[in-house]
């Protein structure tokens, strides 16, 4: 398994592969790898006979006041994470200046996925998401990927990319897994090391609303405000949770909806800080048809 620093010898790298006929896979990550990342590489190899994850963490995708500096920084742990698990043949790891030339506040190209960010984590991260599509896209670009693994804790995030690399004729193969999760339900997260240990058992509320909306919906609720009062009542059992958001979303468009009709398919997602740190969770359920 090799590091790579330059979008060059990646692109070579990449054409290399493909002209001796192999698929490719990339698993983007920002680092700072636990279970859940690696479960994605483990998707990979399903699909793929040669697999790059990449590491970087994009300013970008990052607002004022978040946590950039601080986020978790620990390559030389990742890489030996990697090689213990197998399977991986390189990890990019590109520094500012290869993903961002003439510094990321001279950007003068960016790609936007209009509406689907107007709701969930991007109407509370504006510009959250025009970060992560256009970082994405370079990713792609250096690559050179045939499929794409994501986590779907990420929900929005997820959906938005699949429309992208559809309008935009990537041609790539998105795949997403669904969330890894502690013993007790906590979604899998780097954010999850700032937590203290009182905080991190409070935690659990935001797995526990979810899992109570899919079973409102599973038992024929409709009503999205009661769906999202469930949520709101769950997570308020956590005396330091401070709810960001409670929504309940169609898949398709991310739209909020009033009334869940039958065959649908939806998201409930949430978005809850304790302290200063934020953890998000989701579930999607396709709504019953009536007997």
């Amino acid at each position: 398994m090799q590091l790579i620093h330059t979008v060059r010898a990646m692109q070579a790298l990449a054409d290399e592969r493909r002209a001796a006929g192999q698929t490719l896979a990339l698993v983007p990550t920002m680092g700072a790898l636990h279970e859940g990342h690696l479960a994605l590489v483990d998707e990979a190899r399903k699909h793929a006979d040669h697999i790059t994850v990449s590491i970087f963490v994009n300013p970008t995708q990052f607002g004022p006041g978040e946590d950039f500096d601080r986020y978790p920084r620990q390559l030389e742990a990742d890489r030996k994470a990697l090689e213990r698990r197998g399977g991986v043949d390189e990890v990019f790891v590109p520094v500012l200046e290869e993903m961002y030339p003439d510094g990321q506040d001279a950007q003068q190209t960016w790609v936007d996925v209009e509406q689907m960010d107007k709701h969930l984590c991007g109407r509370q991260r504006p510009g959250h998401f025009r970060g992560v599509t256009t970082v994405v896209s370079k990713l792609f670009n250096c690559c050179r990927p045939h499929i794409a693994v994501f986590g779907r804790k990420d929900a929005q995030q997820f959906i938005i990319l699949k429309r992208m690399s559809r309008d935009l004729n990537f041609g790539i193969e998105l795949i997403g897994i669904p969330i890894v999760r502690e013993a007790d339900g906590l979604a899998l997260s780097s954010r999850n090391v700032y937590l203290s240990p009182d905080e991190r058992q409070q935690a659990v509320v935001l797995s526990q609303a979810v899992e109570a909306v899919r079973a409102r919906i599973l038992e024929g609720e409709q009503q999205a405000a009661a769906l999202v009062e469930t949520m709101r009542q769950t997570i308020g059992q956590a005396p330091d949770a401070r709810i960001q958001y409670t929504e309940v979303v169609d898949v398709t468009t991310l739209q909020p909806i009033e009334v869940l009709e039958p065959g649908q398919e939806v998201l409930a997602a949430v978005a809850v800080f304790f302290g200063a740190t934020r953890l998000i969770d989701n579930v999607f359920v396709r709504v019953p048809q009536p007997d």
